[in-house]
């Protein structure tokens, strides 16, 4: 049985009582939150596993709340799985850029729910003994602290960057296809879309300034770590 602390929020109570009577039978500890202020206060507090966080809630609204838990050091390494009506593709872009780690549309199942649910679980606790640390060409990624810092100063990256980079440094000169970039960082839950592998690259090139190069295209295939 399931032992980690799941925090829903959530303002329909019809949909709080399906989430929290299927994820209570499966042995997770649920709390919840109607709004987005008792959302943030709950999480700083109990400091949960993952967050299901609904997109259109009263007051602050769920892609603020995603904002305010990625810039509080208190709550940024939580997993968030958003969980909304809004299906369109640019919901799901903001979502993920604001660095949730899954997103899931109304209505859903409960078996694909708790199937995603534990998707972001085994991508947010890495195997005992797993390389946690990389250094290359003077970047330097800290798989537990979820960091990448250049001469000592973190450079802000979003979840999904994090892990893009990632997967790209832990094998130099190793191509990956912007299918398999997508398998990797979502663990095969799809919520990344293709043609978002693209625009993590161009914001982690910003990011990493004269280290920009550090990552390679390679034309009609994808991208690379140099050697």
């Amino acid at each position: 049985m399931a032992s980690e602390t799941l925090l829903i929020i959530e303002d329909d109570p019809d949909i709080v009582e399906l989430l929290q009577y299927n994820l209570e039978r499966e042995g997770y500890r649920v709390l919840v939150a109607g709004d987005g202020e008792l959302g943030l206060r709950l999480a700083r507090r109990h400091k949960p596993d993952v967050i299901l966080l609904d997109l259109m809630l009263p007051g602050m609204d769920g892609l603020e709340v995603c904002r305010s838990l990625r810039g509080d050091e208190a709550t940024r390494s939580i997993s968030i799985l958003m969980v909304t009506a809004k299906g369109e593709e640019s919901d799901m872009v903001i979502g993920l850029e604001l660095g949730a780690d899954d997103y899931i549309v109304k209505p859903f199942s409960p078996r694909t729910l708790l199937a995603r649910i534990r998707a972001v679980l085994r991508r947010s606790h890495p195997r005992e003994g797993s390389r946690q640390r990389i250094e290359i060409a003077g970047v330097v990624l800290d798989r537990e602290r979820h960091e990448v810092s250049r001469e000592g100063e973190v450079i802000p990256f979003t979840r999904a960057e994090f892990r893009l980079l990632w997967t790209l440094a832990s094998r130099p000169g190793r191509v990956y296809t912007r299918d398999e970039l997508v398998e990797r960082i979502t663990a095969g839950d799809g919520a990344i879309l293709d043609r978002n592998v693209d625009v993590h690259i161009s914001s982690i090139r910003k990011k990493l300034g004269p280290q920009s190069d550090l990552i390679g295209t390679v034309r009609g295939v994808g991208y690379k770590c140099r050697d």
